[in-house]
């Protein structure tokens, strides 16, 4: 049987990743890149967490020179906000293994280009798709058609070659907050992640090397429109209160992303598959996004090694419906439980003082941190 060939559209995280795990298997990747990448991957200074389970993945399939690349995190405690009061209500740490990873998304990126010019069957095209023939399985390029056993878009969250696919059906909120986020220079011993539930909004803090974290921070609209000017004042404030007066060297320049919440219904048509941000944008607050990917890819790569077995077509076999069935449920769910958290967290007078004493007690429940740490780890579907 002649190797099979798929393409990948997108040359984010998500899609980078794809690349190179999927190459394990005996086919050909073509890799469609945005030519303005390189410029995008200098000013990004985000940061990732992922779990443990995902961390064993990944470093089983991807090929890491760098052991310092991923920071280990023991501890995550998480906070909220009472009053002037800051109070810790829960804490992970899990025994004999470690809660999460922290990496710099654009060293991860480097280390996968690199990987990607190495790989013997992954050839990196720096062009733009203009259309795809949806019905035939081929991407357009000045007016050529390129046909594939399987295509996969992982373009973001909003491109419009997802509409073909969707028909416009998802599930939506727009959250009308802005994530902040910026690396800070510290003098200080940090060593635990923490997520702290605040008025303004939730606030992450995440360490990935001896003196620097990112920090994560989900505000409103309104609070960015009149604070925008300040924004680099007021965090400085606000991380040496949270951590007792933290000795800050330097914070970065702030990047803004909008949030809202996209659960696509409808995963692919024909041979061609969504994959990334377009098929799930969740609330950062939970540290899942990322997660979520690589289980999808995951899955992917096992359904496609199982399939390249048996001797059949990607084009012609079940492989994006069994995808479809075995990740929608875990990704609908979990997207639909972040958005829950989010609004059980936020301000009001009639939901406040039952917060409240939920929170005060949630220790005492063993149970519910136990299955709050094996989801996180995991996922639902394992």
């Amino acid at each position: 049987m002649s190797v099979q060939k798929i393409c990948i559209i997108g040359d984010g995280l998500a899609g980078l990743s794809a690349a190179v795990i999927l190459s394990h298997n005996n086919i050909t990747i073509d890799l469609y890149s945005d030519n303005k990448s390189n410029n995008k991957l200098k000013k990004d200074n985000r940061t990732t967490a992922i779990s443990e389970s995902s961390y064993q993945f990944i470093k089983r399939e991807l090929n890491f020179k760098r052991k310092n690349m991923f920071w280990p995190c023991k501890e995550v405690n998480l906070f909220y906000e009472d009053k002037k009061n800051i109070k810790n209500f829960l804490n992970f740490k899990p025994k004999n293994k470690n809660s999460m990873y922290i990496f710099q998304n654009m060293e991860l990126k480097k280390n996968l280009i690199k990987q990607i010019y190495n790989k013997k069957n992954i050839k990196l095209i720096k062009k733009n798709i203009s259309n795809i023939d949806y019905k035939n399985g081929s991407v357009m390029i000045n007016k050529k058609n390129f046909f594939y056993d399987l295509i996969i878009l992982s373009i973001g969250s909003n491109s419009k070659l997802y509409s073909k696919i969707t028909q416009g059906r998802s599930i939506e909120k727009n959250y009308e907050e802005i994530a902040l986020t910026t690396v800070i220079k510290h003098n200080s011993k940090i060593n635990k992640s923490s997520q702290f539930f605040l008025k303004d909004g939730p606030l992450a803090i995440l360490p990935f090397s001896k003196n620097l974290f990112s920090v994560v921070w989900s505000i409103s609209n309104n609070f960015y429109q009149k604070n925008n000017k300040l924004l680099k004042k007021i965090l400085n404030t606000k991380i040496k209160l949270l951590l007792n007066n933290i000795k800050i060297e330097n914070i970065k320049n702030i990047q803004t992303f909008p949030i809202h919440l996209n659960l696509k219904i409808n995963y692919f048509k024909k041979n061609i598959l969504i994959l990334g941000d377009g098929l799930h944008s969740v609330h950062p607050m939970a540290g899942q996004g990322f997660n979520l990917v690589l289980r999808d890819i995951k899955k992917l790569s096992e359904l496609m090694l199982k399939t390249g077995k048996l001797g059949l077509l990607f084009k012609n076999s079940q492989i994006l419906n069994d995808f479809y069935q075995t990740r929608k449920p875990e990704n609908t769910i979990l997207g639909l439980g972040i958005n829950l958290t989010n609004i059980f967290f936020k301000d009001n007078k009639y939901f406040s003082p039952i917060r409240k004493i939920i929170l005060n007690n949630i220790s005492e429940f063993g149970f519910i941190k136990k299955i709050s740490q094996t989801i996180s780890d995991k996922g639902i579907s394992n």
